[in-house]
């Protein structure tokens, strides 16, 4: 246990800080878990508008500093071409 007045200040700013940042992971993969599901389902046009849900929110992840810049980078872009490649129902 810290002993320190400053350890023990950092501890509760950690613990803090972990609980929102599980808050903002579990929001990106709620997110992009929609955009799966949408793909799975076929459904192109549900797909798109979950895809531009997802979008901002991984790029805010990687700005808080939850996920690396190149991490969401790569999230976007394979969830895109994904989306992309799915054919729209005429």
């Amino acid at each position: 246990m810290a002993h320190h007045k400053s350890a023990k200040k950092r501890i509760r700013q950690t613990e803090r800080r972990t609980e929102v940042n599980r808050a903002r992971v579990s929001r990106i993969r709620t997110f992009v878990k929609k955009v799966e599901l949408a793909i799975a389902a076929g459904n192109a046009e549900e797909a798109k508008a979950a895809f531009l849900a997802a979008e901002p929110e991984l790029v805010r992840g990687a700005q808080a500093g939850v996920l690396h810049k190149n991490t969401a980078s790569r999230k976007v872009s394979r969830l895109a071409a994904r989306v992309k490649d799915m054919k729209p129902l005429t």
